[in-house]
């Protein structure tokens, strides 16, 4: 689309007004340009883009102060009943097949009620791993026929590819079929979206699937014709309405975890040319969920690192046109020791708020304080609501990541994050599609080490001063007499991306399972496409526990799934 440039709104260097104390002391460096071309939409804001795990193992879940907290940070979907959990998980009885770690009111209705208190769409995840068709069915029925609840969104397991067809029998994901290939995948979620769409016909089935570029995308097991990807939707292409990744890119370093959001595009493109093969004309209505994303397998995991990585993963992939992205976890609790990240206690704890655990000998804070990752994820509600139009930016540096949305009041909003854990940055902002009114403007802040989102007047729309690891959003009115002038148009369809490829024997970035999961990522030598960056072995290994970690520690606490890189022997 033509760039419609607006007079008046081109970058300035102007020195930022009213700074004040959010400005730190740095050395001078390089301003950093900034386009924002408010006429082109790449999209709206999906209306329960902002999700977040829950678990049967979390005893707070319902808390007042935790649905107050949920609610406050935005969040628009709430997936149960947690990760590699839902393979063992019988709703009927809130029971695990296994014996798993299950606490008091964190049953279906419990639950329930929880996402109406936050205001959240559920996300169900179907047992595929030890369930039947007949018990999803059944679970459509109590929901949106007995209950009347209307779940609309209903996962056919887990990481089903992590059942042990792949890595020499040796698995996560508690499968029970004695054909454990994808082929029978496929062909038992047509089964499970005949049953259950039988009962509900408006219930959407989403489809399991390798994150391209990650293990094991593109493996072949002994007696498999293609990948897991191919051979599932080959079956199943025409039978479901969405698909799910989980987004764990991980990295060395905090550096390389938060240079991740850039290789977003590429697993879409691949998404994408699958879904166009074997969903036929229905193709354009299949949808991309991701399902569970967080910084495991990088330094960070509750840090400031962590934080700045949540809302830039998030826009990112709205951009790209995903309908739902879910954090990991709300509470998660770990064994793992405190860790010291760019100077700051880093708790190696995926939740969002404190499990209140303790190991190594030092503790958490007290039970529901909300790590950094939390204020991460709210600095969202600053930039955007759902039906906010995101419009086209972009940096000239890949310290500072930026994303826009026109508001529904005719306001522009701009989240600016800086990267650098030292310097501040200086940025220029220029506009096109919009008229910025002159003068200091409205910023929403999440600093290192704050404790809350921090609003002031300070800048001006063309220049601003960004602290050190820090999320900074613009909230920019019209100039008087301009409002309504300008109406994004659609961004032109998107240039070919190469889609990310893994090449044999590869491993991938993370795998979830509770504590029994491979834990590879390729090494830098590795050829599995630009999402294989990150450089740890590339050996698989597993470990003996199952698949839930009991907390203990004054209460209980929480959650199977994914654990930490030493519970997986990393």
């Amino acid at each position: 689309m033509r760039r419609h440039l607006v007079g008046g709104a081109v970058a300035v260097l102007a020195a930022s007004a009213g700074v004040g104390a959010l400005a730190p002391s740095a050395g001078a460096a390089a301003t950093v340009g900034i386009s924002v071309d408010a006429g082109t939409s790449l999209g709206t804001v999906p209306s329960s883009g902002v999700g977040l795990n829950t678990g049967v193992g979390d005893d707070r879940m319902g808390d007042a102060k935790v649905t107050s907290l949920m609610k406050a940070a935005g969040v628009r979907q709430l997936r149960y009943p947690g990760g590699s959990g839902a393979d063992d998980f019988h709703w009927k009885t809130h029971t695990m097949g296994n014996g798993g770690w299950i606490v008091p009111n964190t049953d279906f209705d419990s639950f329930m009620a929880t996402a109406k208190k936050v205001g959240a769409q559920p996300i169900l995840t179907a047992n595929y791993g030890s369930g039947t068709p007949q018990e999803a069915a059944d679970w459509v029925k109590y929901a949106n026929v007995d209950k009347g609840y209307g779940v609309k969104y209903w996962e056919i397991g887990n990481e089903v590819y992590g059942n042990g067809h792949y890595g020499n029998g040796k698995g996560w994901e508690t499968d029970t079929h004695a054909d454990k290939s994808p082929k029978e995948y496929g062909k038992n979620l047509v089964a499970y979206a005949k049953a259950m769409k039988a009962v509900d016909p408006k219930v959407k089935i989403g489809a399991v699937l390798t994150t391209p570029g990650f293990w094991p995308d593109a493996e072949k097991a002994p007696g498999d014709t293609a990948d897991w990807n191919n051979t599932v939707l080959s079956i199943a292409g025409r039978s479901i309405d969405f698909v799910i990744v989980h987004w764990y890119p991980g990295g060395k370093t905090t550096a390389d975890l938060l240079k991740t959001p850039s290789r977003i595009a590429g697993v879409r493109s691949s998404l994408r040319s699958l879904i166009a093969k074997y969903a036929g004309s229905r193709a354009a209505s299949v949808e991309i969920a991701v399902t569970e994303t967080d910084a495991a397998f990088s330094p960070a995991l509750t840090s400031q690192a962590a934080a700045l990585f949540a809302p830039d993963t998030y826009m990112t992939w709205f951009e790209q046109g995903a309908t739902h992205v879910d954090w990991w976890n709300l509470h998660n609790g770990t064994d793992q020791a405190p860790t010291t990240v760019n100077g700051q206690t880093d708790y190696q704890d995926g939740g969002i708020l404190s499990a209140g655990t303790c190991a190594g000998g030092k503790c958490q804070p007290r039970r529901d304080t909300p790590f950094p990752t939390y204020w991460g994820l709210r600095s969202l509600t600053a930039l955007a609501k759902p039906g906010d139009t995101m419009v086209k930016s972009s940096s000239r540096s890949s310290s500072v990541a930026v994303h826009a949305v026109r508001s529904s009041n005719g306001g522009l909003n701009v989240m600016l994050t800086n990267k650098s854990p030292q310097n501040a940055a200086q940025v220029s902002l220029s506009y096109a599609g919009f008229t910025p009114a002159a003068g200091a403007v409205t910023t929403v802040s999440y600093a290192k080490g704050g404790t809350a989102l921090t609003t002031a007047k300070r800048g001006t729309a063309v220049a601003q001063t960004l602290p050190p690891y820090s999320i900074t959003t613009l909230q920019l009115k019209p100039a008087p007499g301009t409002a309504g002038a300008d109406k994004p148009t659609p961004a032109a369809t998107p240039t070919a991306v190469t889609p990310v490829v893994s090449a044999p024997g590869t491993t991938g970035t993370r795998a979830q399972g509770g504590i029994g999961a491979p834990v590879g990522q390729p090494s830098p030598s590795s050829t599995s496409g630009d999402l294989a960056s990150t450089g740890a072995s590339n050996a698989v290994t597993y470990s003996a526990l199952g698949g839930l970690l009991v907390i203990a520690g004054g209460g209980v606490l929480v959650l199977r799934g994914r654990r930490r890189r030493g519970l997986h022997g990393k």
